[in-house]
């Protein structure tokens, strides 16, 4: 199963939950197409950009990332090419596509609305209905 790592430091252990895969790979799918909306990067890059705009609450590890970018780019949403890192290294660059970027769209309106509803039960003061 792919994993997400993202555990804020101010909470305490969660009880052992495990998301349905399609969930976990969703939101790792949708995240990845957030990422790439900003230009062409490499997988470490993606990683990095996830962790610093969540403040180290979201850190994807390799055994996750890299399958969810060739899951995209099966699906045509990303394409990817060869290039030289800021590093001077060989590194497969992924940039999202047409296909990626409507696909982004759909995603992210499913997750504001989702977002938003479990906001409202999250945050709701009173049991009536």
């Amino acid at each position: 199963m792919e994993r997400v790592r993202g555990t804020p430091t101010n909470l305490a252990p969660r009880a052992s939950m495990t998301p349905p895969v399609d969930l976990l790979q969703g939101t790792l799918d949708v995240l990845v197409l957030k990422t790439l909306s900003w230009g062409p990067m490499h997988g470490y890059a993606v990683a990095r950009w996830l962790q610093q705009v969540t403040d180290d609450v979201l850190q994807i590890e390799e055994g996750s990332l890299y399958p969810a970018l060739h899951r995209l780019e099966r699906r045509g949403w990303v394409e990817s090419e060869w290039g030289v890192s800021e590093n001077n290294r060989r590194a497969k660059y992924y940039r999202i596509t047409v296909e990626g970027r409507r696909q982004l769209r759909a995603e992210s309106s499913t997750w504001t609305t989702f977002s938003q509803a479990v906001s409202k039960v999250l945050t709701t003061t009173t049991a009536s209905v």
